[in-house]
């Protein structure tokens, strides 16, 4: 295990694509067994950021260390000390749970007495024992990425990426495999998360934005919402919010509007009298002052009133 206090770190990192900037001088680093949110939207360089990280894509600038090695000078060294678990369903179907186990641990070198007491420890933890017979095709979709993510971690890693883990997962799943997460970063292993679902980032140590290839903001959840306290958050009802979303969009005085739901969610100068910005907008049921999500702040901060 990296005894280092940062598993990761990124200095001035680059990629291009021949005059196009995919990824522009970013900074970050990430403290050992914290559990960092990476969040942007489609083609905001993240998977490309993963990518270097992993040494899977060489850098065209800067540096980056994970888990103590240069990621440009010893990709390999790289892959060996890290655990990587995309969102799109990557093991062998047909393959069962303990056989897909025993294959990645014989790609990671795991001697045969090690690799057995490992598949325990995990089916265990992840509650796959009474599925380790079954076909990988054939589990459900929460089991599917539980040991997707046991396969990420058999030859317990320093560094887990975890590339969108609970898409297409339900609620109930969702939360259970964020239990997951918390318990190997309070064994000390460091989790860099990619997620679309912004509430999932508040369960987060620290989550950095990431827009047109750049960090636009990087803090806790807590410090993140403390960006808009200039700024209030006002739910709309409507009996039409989207279309009333066009109007909202068109106002002067406001910062960012989004569909929630039923609602519309709008940001707007926390000097700003509501009654004059929202008076004058037909078809407006109410509004109510309401605290700032994590999704808020990620609209404020990169879509404008987009």
């Amino acid at each position: 295990m990296n005894a280092a206090p940062f598993s990761i770190e990124v200095h001035k990192l680059e990629k291009r694509f021949g005059n196009f900037r995919a990824v522009k001088a970013i900074d970050l680093v990430v403290r050992r067994g914290e559990i960092f949110g990476f969040i942007g939207a489609n083609g905001a360089g993240k998977t490309t950021t993963i990518k270097m990280l992993c040494g899977l894509l060489p850098p065209d600038g800067g540096k980056a260390n994970v888990a103590g090695i240069d990621v440009a000078a010893d990709p390999e060294g790289v892959k060996r000390r890290i655990g990587y678990m995309c969102q799109k369903f990557a093991l062998y179907g047909d393959l069962t749970a303990a056989e897909n186990i025993d294959f990645f641990g014989g790609i990671y070198g795991l001697p045969t007495d090690r690799l057995e007491k490992r598949r325990t420890e995990i089916f265990d933890l992840l509650e796959l024992s009474a599925h380790a017979d079954r076909f990988a095709a054939d589990l459900p979709r929460g089991y599917q990425q539980r040991l997707a993510l046991a396969c990420a971690v058999v030859h317990e890693p320093a560094v887990i990426f975890l590339d969108e883990p609970t898409a297409g997962v339900d609620p109930i799943q969702r939360r259970a495999f964020w239990d997951l997460i918390y318990s190997f970063s309070a064994a000390g292993t460091t989790v860099f998360v990619t997620t679309h679902f912004l509430d999932e980032a508040e369960y987060c140590h620290r989550v950095a934005f990431i827009a047109d290839g750049e960090l636009a903001a990087e803090d806790t959840p807590a410090g993140l919402k403390g960006l808009l306290a200039d700024w209030t958050i006002y739910e709309l009802r409507a009996a039409d919010p989207a279309g009333l979303l066009p109007a909202v969009r068109a106002l002067p005085d406001i910062r960012s509007a989004a569909l929630f739901g039923e609602t519309l969610h709008v940001t707007a100068g926390a000097a700003a009298d509501p009654k004059t910005v929202f008076g004058g907008l037909a078809g407006l049921a109410g509004y109510t002052p309401i605290p700032p999500t994590l999704e808020d702040v990620f609209l404020h901060i990169t879509g404008k009133k987009s």
